[in-house]
Parts: structure tokens; C-alpha cells; sequence
């Protein structure tokens, strides 16, 4: 499990850092991080596609949440039982903290 989260977080990191870093044009004097570069990727994939290149990112960003949900259910679904006691303890923990006023403690207000 260790190994799907660490698989799939180090290219959404890196595509994540790329779009940023390319978009903003903080390249640092590195070619791939240039504003070129960007436009030019997404040229090159709209053209591949078919479609307009300023679709794409929203298209990527969406595909980009439905996989992270879906390595969040997987990981959810694996670690079920020590969701469902720590949700139980919580609650307990919450029910014990809030304590019910008695019927003396209101009778003795000023």
C-alpha cells in the first residue's frame, strides 16, 4: 500500500510542480520550466487530441481527482477497521467531555 501511495503522489507531485512552476515562468534557467514550454506542450497535446490547448488543464486536473479518490477508497476500504475503531473512540471520547448540568447545580444559580 505503501508503494501504490508513493507511486501515484511522486508523478502527480512532479506534474503538479511542472504546471506551476512552467505556467508562473519561474524557470530558473532551466529550458523545461519556461512559459514556451508550457504552451508548447499543450500545443502539441491539443493538436494530438484534437481539441484546444487551454482544455486541457482542466481535463488533467479533473482525471487528477478522480484518481485521488480513488486511492483514497482503496486505502480507506484497506484500513477499514482502525477507521471504524478510531471514529468509535472519538465519539466516545466526545460523549464522556460533555457532561449534562444537574437539576441541583441549576437551582443554586444567583
Amino acid at each position: 500500500m505503501k508503494w501504490l501511495l508513493i507511486f501515484w503522489a511522486a508523478p502527480v507531485s512532479f506534474l503538479g510542480a511542472w504546471y506551476y512552476l512552467s505556467y508562473y515562468d519561474m524557470s530558473f534557467g532551466i529550458f523545461m520550466l519556461t512559459r514556451q514550454t508550457h504552451d508548447l506542450v499543450f500545443d502539441i497535446y491539443g493538436k494530438i487530441l484534437g481539441i484546444p490547448p487551454e482544455t486541457i488543464p482542466p481535463l488533467v486536473a479533473r482525471a487528477i481527482a478522480f484518481d485521488s479518490l480513488l486511492v483514497f477508497a482503496i486505502f480507506g476500504f484497506r484500513r477499514r477497521a482502525a477507521i471504524i475503531e478510531w471514529w468509535r473512540h472519538r465519539q466516545e471520547s466526545r460523549s464522556d467531555k460533555v457532561a449534562l448540568p444537574s437539576a441541583d447545580s441549576l437551582s443554586k444559580a444567583p
